[in-house]
């Protein structure tokens, strides 16, 4: 009985997918296409003149009452909590990134003009408080959690 509702289904999504004169494998490469479309919107392109760098935390249970500033140096650039994510336009070239409570943690990154570059906040449990920490991300991370994050303010 089950193998007869598999076939009778499989058998609708292919009269579907003829029906509608995509091949059934263009359906889901148009799905992709339409979220990378989205979330290029969500960020944008970076200006011809600067580069921009996308700062995210995922959203998890561990740490997520525990929100870190990113400075560079005196400067604020932003405020990461759980669940969020803010965006930098930097000049190009090399930048130190640092983020600390009970211990420091610096991020070095070299940067060029019109390049989108993402990375990833996380909190680490220290002794007395979450300890932050920055790493290098890419495109697919920070898209794959985007329908799950918010822009900070």
């Amino acid at each position: 009985m089950r193998q007869l509702l598999s076939i009778t289904s499989l058998a609708l999504l292919l009269t579907a997918a003829q029906a509608s004169a995509l091949p059934v494998n263009a359906v889901s490469t148009a799905t992709t296409e339409a979220a990378a479309s989205a979330n290029a919107g969500l960020i944008g392109s970076a200006p011809a003149d600067k580069a921009q760098i996308v700062f995210f935390r995922p959203s998890k249970f561990a740490g997520g009452a525990v929100g870190f500033k990113v400075r560079e140096g005196e400067t604020e650039l932003g405020k990461l909590r759980s669940g969020k994510y803010f965006v930098a336009l930097v000049q190009p070239g090399t930048h130190q990134y640092a983020v600390h409570s009970e211990k420091k943690d610096i991020l070095n990154i070299e940067v060029e003009a019109g390049e989108t570059y993402y990375v990833q906040g996380g909190i680490t449990m220290g002794i007395l408080a979450g300890r932050p920490n920055l790493s290098p991300s890419d495109q697919a991370t920070f898209e794959g959690m985007a329908a799950k994050l918010e822009r900070a303010e």
